[in-house]
């Protein structure tokens, strides 16, 4: 018979869950396992809120062949303190500041495991929601304590605020990483951002740190002043209107599509440089249109790559870190205690936030 979360294994979780597909979250006591030998026990601070936690709370990727199982605890930016270290833990100790991302674990055998790309691996283990190697549930970052692989773990450095760099975790390595992979990363290049939310208003900073020129891409005029006069975009490119796209068709070398709703791509595609890349960041829950005959007949000429990219690795996950930390890079945050989470989802859901929560984990999670 199995076991109830909370005793599963022998150190006691506290934290909030969702119960089923309406999404509503609520105090949940559940079990973590004891620190093994390679293991990095801490407790958590701060747990930045992704949008795709509010999909898999909904079960909106079933259809995708993601189906939610529940009772379920997300989380996926979380950082916090080391609490204890395993007898084989090299990389942490105790009172270290650190970080959990997107995945707790791997093969580690695989080709993509063995070439630092564990986010590829055919059975990496997402931070909440999946089984992990013993079997048991994986529970995120809604929670008081965490117990990650050290391989896992990301180390945060000092001058990085905790509350701005958990959304790093996330947003930060899933548009750093493409820009890096796909070689859109060299000054004087033209990248586009489509949609100014959680992940694209950290892919503007950190093209720009990169010394790119940066267009942000967007359906109305409403972010126009934030992109350019905040966040340092060079130019800001209203779809909607013919004659801006007609003047930026074939300038710019990549874009980085955000946007998890629903949309057409080919007027992305058109905006392109021969040879450009459109690498796609959201994740809509259902399939991209993308009219295949006018790339055969020419009408959008030699465009080579539509890709998709997620997350990181952990090798450059940490990268993307040290990086945002030379740079002075954090997310744009509004810090909410947990009890306002569920009025969190409902904003997040309407894209009432700028541009991303995080939940204040150490200060206002209680378990009595």
């Amino acid at each position: 018979m199995a076991k109830a979360p909370e005793h599963e294994h022998p150190k006691k979780a506290f934290g909030w869950a969702a119960r089923d597909s309406s999404g509503l979250l609520s105090p949940f006591s559940f079990s973590r396992r004891e620190t093994g030998e390679k293991d990095v026990t801490f407790k958590v601070l701060y747990c930045g809120i992704c949008h795709s936690d509010l999909s898999l709370v909904k079960n909106e990727w079933e259809s995708n062949q993601w189906a939610s199982a529940y009772p379920m605890v997300p989380g996926h930016e979380i950082v916090g303190e080391v609490t204890e270290v395993g007898s084989k833990v090299q990389k942490f100790n105790v009172g270290d500041r650190v970080g959990v991302g997107c995945m707790v674990g791997s093969c580690q055998s695989c080709d993509s495991c063995a070439n630092a790309l564990e986010n590829y691996c055919s059975k990496w283990i997402p931070t909440y929601g999946a089984m992990y190697h013993d079997g048991t549930t994986t529970y995120g970052g809604y929670s008081d304590i965490m117990v990650v692989d050290e391989h896992f773990v990301v180390r945060i450095p000092d001058n990085l605020p905790m509350d701005g760099a958990a959304p790093l975790l996330c947003a930060g390595i899933t548009t750093y990483s493409p820009l890096r992979y796909f070689g859109l990363d060299k000054p004087g290049m033209h990248v586009g951002v489509v949609g100014l939310g959680g992940l694209g208003h950290v892919a503007v900073k950190f093209a720009k740190a990169m010394g790119v020129k940066v267009t942000v891409i967007s359906t109305s005029t409403n972010k126009k002043e934030e992109a350019l006069e905040h966040l340092g975009a060079d130019s800001f490119l209203v779809t909607r209107d013919q004659d801006q796209m007609q003047a930026a068709m074939g300038t710019m070398d990549g874009i980085i599509d955000t946007v998890s709703a629903n949309h057409p791509l080919l007027p992305f595609i058109g905006l392109l440089k021969s040879q450009g890349k459109l690498i796609m960041v959201g994740a809509p829950d259902k399939p991209a249109e993308l009219p295949v005959f006018p790339l055969l007949m020419g009408m959008q000429p030699y465009v080579k790559l539509v890709a998709g990219s997620c997350n990181g690795s952990m090798k450059e996950t940490q990268q993307m870190i040290d990086f945002a930390a030379k740079h002075n890079i954090t997310a744009d945050i509004e810090v909410i205690p947990i009890d306002y989470l569920n009025t969190a989802m409902e904003r997040l859901a309407k894209a009432d936030v700028r541009y991303r929560f995080v939940i204040d984990i150490g200060n206002t999670l209680k378990s009595s």
